[in-house]
């Protein structure tokens, strides 16, 4: 696998490097949309990819990540190239035994290089050592991208929000609710 033989760790972030969790977002590409069914207690979907034309890319308000004030009910992965980070996984300890991962990002010059997948696998080595059912997280339907990432590392759909962004100036778009089992 071509990210086992990168220069890219990735290891959990300490005190010591708290502010890595400020690595900025980028762009990503609206591309497609994942069309997601639920039929006799059974989601099923389909990818539909748009032309490029009609591709546009979004990019994620900053957050404004406190690793002091979230070290009690988070854990935070990173990924380095040297000592520089170039992606993030933040893990949420929630009340229902599935690690929630509730950000998870990697900088444009390493995007298809394996750095979710790694982060991802790190927590969820983690979430098997601290007893979690397993890892949950949300993804908008038209993150295309992203969608089906988490679908090809063994995530299943476990639910759909039609009615999140009513009224908003991202209406039209839906919530996709992912779990992984461990």
């Amino acid at each position: 696998m071509e990210a086992e033989r990168s220069p890219i760790t990735v290891r959990r972030i300490g005190p010591d490097r708290a502010g890595d969790l400020r690595l900025p977002n980028e762009p990503f590409p609206l591309r497609g949309r994942l069309h997601v069914n639920y039929e006799d207690d059974a989601f099923s979907w389909a990818a539909e990819t748009w032309p490029e034309d009609r591709v546009t890319y979004q990019t994620f308000p900053e957050e404004d990540y406190d690793y002091e004030a979230m070290k009690h009910d988070h854990f935070f992965v990173g990924a380095y190239l040297g000592e520089r980070c170039v992606g993030l996984a933040i893990f949420e300890k929630p009340w229902n035994r599935w690690l929630y991962l509730s950000d998870l990002k990697a900088c444009r010059e390493v995007r298809r290089m394996g750095v979710a997948r790694r982060l991802l696998e790190e927590g969820m080595a983690i979430a098997r050592e601290e007893g979690y059912r397993g890892v949950s997280t949300i993804c908008q339907d038209n993150n295309l991208n992203a969608a089906l990432f988490y679908l090809d590392v063994g995530f299943d759909i476990g639910g759909l929000d039609t009615r999140v962004y009513d009224g908003t100036k991202q209406e039209g778009k839906r919530d996709l609710f992912l779990y992984r089992t461990l």
